[in-house]
């Protein structure tokens, strides 16, 4: 996949920050930490549509004698059955 270049501009505050998380070894560079910030509010995202469907579906088919807990499982089963979590 090719990369294309950017420039962000950001505040000298979050610079600290993000210069701080490089030298704690975490990432080696800006943009390495960037492009993992990206990558999981795509997953986050991806998350929150599919547990909105869910929502959904749960809402058109009534009523469940399952506890939240269980619910809450069972979707975290299926995301990982399908490899997006």
């Amino acid at each position: 996949m090719g990369m294309v270049k950017k420039t962000y501009s950001i505040t000298e505050t979050l610079d600290q920050y993000v210069g701080e998380r490089i030298k704690s070894g975490e990432y080696a560079t800006d943009s390495e930490y960037i492009r993992e910030l990206i990558r999981r509010d795509q997953q986050e995202n991806k998350e929150i549509a599919y547990i909105r469907s869910k929502l959904a579906q749960a809402e058109k088919s009534g009523f469940t004698n399952q506890t939240k807990e269980e619910i809450l499982d069972e979707f975290k089963a299926e995301l990982k059955a399908n490899g997006d979590l």
